[in-house]
């Protein structure tokens, strides 16, 4: 094997297909369901995820925050949320478990400054997620956030308007959440080293939720 190609299939940013899937180690989403879809066993880990919706509260911050918790607890780094479009609630998150001494809010002046504050936040090394709401996020700063979480070691979440639903991403997961019959459904878009999936009623209410 020539140097240059050895070179090639060591950069972290080469996709090998299922070969580099079945090696994820996923952090479990707390939704057994929705981990057998997942390669890994759940969210992928130092990669963008990005979440498609019809409107902010369809269960998006309900399907996180398992996660989240665990990492607030057991990893070290911030959980950046970067231009929130609502103020986050503490006592409803420590219900949730999360330290609260682990979250950062970021509210950017602008929308420019916020692709800028997350690019930043995953580079730097110290946040365990960086939770980011944009309407400015294209396929160019998919790419962007991409790099920057592998290299900071970090965990991205974008949420996305439904209307993104067939430009390119970089990201490694894309899910959408659609309100069904049974609950939340989320349909897997796209999924590095999966398949396209439909996962239906994953969420109900509260009392369903792992934990309570």
């Amino acid at each position: 094997m020539s140097d240059a190609l050895d070179k090639l299939l060591q950069s972290p940013r080469l996709w090998r297909g299922r070969a580099q899937g079945s090696a994820w180690q996923g952090l479990a989403t707390g939704y057994p369901r929705f981990d057998e879809h997942l390669p890994g066993g759940g969210w992928p880990q130092h990669a963008l995820t990005e979440i498609l919706l019809e409107q902010y509260g369809s269960g998006e911050l309900k399907l996180l925050m398992p996660a989240l918790a665990r990492l607030s607890q057991e990893a070290a780094g911030w959980l950046s949320w970067i231009a929130p479009p609502f103020q986050p609630y503490p006592p409803a998150l420590q219900q949730w478990g999360i330290n609260l001494s682990r979250v950062l809010i970021v509210k950017p002046r602008a929308d420019t400054e916020a692709l800028w504050a997350a690019e930043q936040a995953l580079s730097c090394g110290n946040c365990a997620a960086v939770l980011l709401w944009s309407e400015r996020f294209d396929s160019t700063a998919s790419r962007r956030l991409q790099l920057a979480a592998e290299q900071g070691k970090s965990w991205v979440i974008a949420f996305r308007s439904l209307r993104a639903r067939r430009e390119h991403s970089a990201a490694a997961l894309r899910i959408e959440l659609r309100q069904g019959d049974g609950g939340t459904d989320i349909h897997i878009l796209k999924s590095r080293g999966g398949r396209p999936a439909a996962v239906p009623g994953v969420i109900h209410n509260y009392a369903d939720l792992p934990g309570h």
